[in-house]
């Protein structure tokens, strides 16, 4: 005879591998993983009781976990309804969580300076304000992530900071005791000051409090493992430019101007600070570049030529070929597409902006992630 409970165990196996595909919304890890499923029991009737155990009290995804871990069990063999009964990890169970995440280290580094880190790093760089080198940052950023590659931002513009508008972002990090978790939007896990100050009230900081505010979003915050990392830098070449590079000696700059000329002398400034940091420029960007009219006719409000330039003197400047990534044509619906916080190039990927955003980023994101120099995790027999 069959053993009765077989069918239990079994059913509640396959409940089970169903959660291990429940990524936690803030983490990106499986919740199975993570220690967050307490319990499984599925009853006679089909009824798959499940305990979820939350990282904090008041845990701001709480109703998406209920939703994904519901939909996920009903969808094992065997499984009719799914009731969920939420608690809370212990500090123990929280102190373990997080030693998981930082790979067994129970201290706090920054996992990005590390010599076995493969992350590209693009420190997004300009001479001056107004040139829309956020506007880029988050757009390359999206543009990365849609291509399957995992993308972090850090908008490193304190005094300045507008990337979680731009990118729709409304929510605060979560903290997990003294880590924080960044929020997601558009698959790009995203840091900003901006979610820590309330009525935009400004930042008023100097030097040291600049460098620590960076620091700590380089440590204090758990990105995990990921492909792309990019900083929106304030314009300039000021404290945080120089810290930048200090906390990330591994990182690349990319220059992005406008085509007009007085621009791209100051944006040429802004790439030549990495012979005193040296970091090497991945590359030149040209924003509000020339816009072709429904006649045909080219329209060059700040001029054309400009990203070039600044390529071209860069790479007798640094001594070694600085390409110009592309050129992004003035468009009103980039502008229209940051108002909203849906980036271009996944609201409107086809316009011009879109489109041309969409190539400088597959041309970054088909760059390998370099291992020389780096020791592997094998060991010979």
């Amino acid at each position: 005879m069959s053993d009765p409970h077989l069918n239990e165990r079994t059913t509640e196996d396959l409940v089970r591998r169903r959660l291990a595909e429940v990524l936690d919304p803030e983490i990106r890890l499986p919740i199975t993983e993570l220690g967050m499923v307490s319990g499984i029991d599925v009853d006679s009737a089909g009824t798959a009781h499940i305990g979820i155990k939350l990282t904090i009290e008041g845990c701001p995804m709480r109703s998406r976990i209920v939703e994904d871990v519901t939909a996920a069990a009903v969808r094992a063999q065997g499984v009719r309804t799914a009731e969920v009964e939420l608690g809370v990890m212990t500090p123990e169970e929280r102190a373990e969580l997080k030693e998981h995440l930082r790979g067994g280290s129970g201290a706090k580094t920054n996992p990005f300076a590390q010599p076995d880190s493969l992350t590209r790093v693009y420190a997004v760089a300009s001479g001056k304000g107004g040139v829309g080198k956020s506007s880029v940052t988050v757009n390359l950023a999206c543009a990365m992530a849609e291509q399957g590659l995992k993308v972090g931002i850090v908008d490193a513009d304190v005094h300045g900071f507008s990337v979680p508008d731009l990118m729709g972002i409304t929510e605060s990090p979560t903290r997990l005791d003294e880590m924080i978790l960044p929020p997601v939007a558009h698959r790009v896990k995203t840091i900003s000051i901006g979610m820590f100050v309330q009525d935009n009230r400004p930042v008023a900081w100097r030097g040291p409090m600049l460098h620590r505010a960076v620091e700590q979003f380089l440590t204090d915050v758990h990105f995990g493992d990921l492909d792309v990392l990019l900083l929106d830098l304030p314009p300039g070449t000021g404290d945080i430019a120089i810290s930048t590079a200090q906390l990330l000696p591994g990182s690349e700059l990319l220059v992005v101007t406008t085509p007009q000329a007085a621009a791209s002398s100051i944006a040429e400034r802004a790439g030549a600070l990495s012979t005193q940091t040296e970091q090497k420029v991945a590359g030149v960007i040209e924003n509000m570049g020339p816009m072709t009219l429904p006649d045909g006719s080219t329209f060059e409000l700040f001029g054309s030529g400009g990203g070039r330039t600044v390529a071209e003197r860069l790479s007798e400047t640094l001594g070694g070929h600085v390409p110009l990534l592309g050129s992004v044509p003035l468009d009103l619906g980039l502008r229209e597409a940051g108002d909203a916080g849906d980036p271009v190039v996944l609201s409107a990927p086809g316009s011009p902006a879109g489109a041309a955003l969409r190539d400088i980023a597959a041309k970054l994101a088909s760059r390998p992630r370099g291992i020389a120099d780096r020791s592997l995790p094998v060991s010979p027999v």
